[in-house]
């Protein structure tokens, strides 16, 4: 059961197109596991479409697999997402790792979409079934409360059989719908303390209904710069993080060096962490590439030496 280093991104912080695919060239070839792009759509601060991402990344990279942190299934019809996400694994040949949640009530995205919040919980228990069940099934017929489904299928279906599904979100109705449904689960900007009891509590319901999900399939992430908390940069992400989320720095992101980061990444492991999504605190295209090239060099070596 391997540890693994993924990266995250949420805001497009690059120059331009060019500077995203210098990124993506240089986390394909450099021993990155994973990319994993935040889902915003009304937001003032410029970031990508998740989904348009998906696609980009299985023909604008070779190795990478790339998923979702997390794509919201209350904003999205579960049967287009599922063809989506069947297409984009056959293209790829088998790299997507679609990972999905609710959706925050406080999004500005249900109100501009005119999708109501209300259900949202329901919408997404319904979704992902039927996603699974289409990947893999090659009549669906479905009765729920938000979607009907008369022997629907879709063609081609994923290359990975099963197409993996991860799930995000720590309250009571996402540990079930984890243990009914995801093949992994992530966490959210969490902290360790945090973060063990929702495994504990997914593992053991997982056992119950039958389905045990990996350790290797347990993700969590942090924040890191190689430089000091005294930098502009730092002081900003705080900034932002506080208006957002209401949160400090403590226990979600490692400024300074490898020992730094590995202390974080320890604490997490002990708490049933296996894969990491590290979200570089960077702005432009040179500084992306410079904490990238870092990441690679020093922390992701340091992050295999566990295995």
């Amino acid at each position: 059961m391997g540890i693994g280093a993924g990266i995250g991104i949420a805001n497009f912080t690059f120059d331009d197109a060019r500077g995203f695919w210098r990124w993506v060239d240089l986390c394909d070839n450099g021993g990155v596991d994973s990319i994993w792009q935040s889902d915003r759509i009304i937001d003032g601060v410029p970031n990508l479409e998740a989904m348009s991402v998906m696609a980009a990344l299985a023909g604008g990279s070779k190795k990478l697999k790339f998923g979702m942190n997390v794509a919201s299934m209350g904003l999205r019809n579960p049967i287009l997402t599922a063809k989506q996400c069947a297409t984009i694994d056959v293209l790829s040949e088998g790299r997507l790792l679609p990972a999905f949640g609710v959706g925050s009530a406080l999004s500005k995205d249900f109100v501009a979409t005119g999708i109501p919040t209300k259900g949202r919980g329901k919408r997404t228990d319904e979704s992902l079934e039927i996603m699974s069940r289409l990947w893999a099934e090659d009549q669906v017929s479905f009765h729920g409360e938000y979607y009907q489904l008369e022997e629907a299928t879709i063609s081609p279906k994923p290359v990975q059989n099963p197409l993996p599904l991860w799930v995000g979100g720590s309250a009571k109705q996402a540990i079930e719908r984890t243990a009914t449904w995801g093949t992994g689960w992530q966490a959210g900007i969490e902290n360790a303390t945090d973060v063990a009891p929702v495994i504990s509590a997914i593992k053991t319901r997982a056992m119950e209904l039958g389905r045990p999900i990996d350790d290797d399939h347990f993700g969590a992430g942090f924040a890191f710069r190689f430089g000091n908390a005294s930098e502009p940069i730092v002081k900003q992400y705080q900034a932002g993080l506080n208006r957002r989320l209401g949160k400090d720095l403590q226990g979600i992101t490692a400024v300074g060096g490898v020992a730094e980061m590995m202390a974080l990444v320890q604490k997490f492991h002990a708490a049933g962490v296996h894969k990491f999504i590290l979200r570089p605190i960077a702005k432009g295209t040179d500084e992306m590439l410079e904490q990238t090239r870092q990441m690679v060099e020093h922390l992701i070596p340091a992050i295999d030496a566990l295995n």
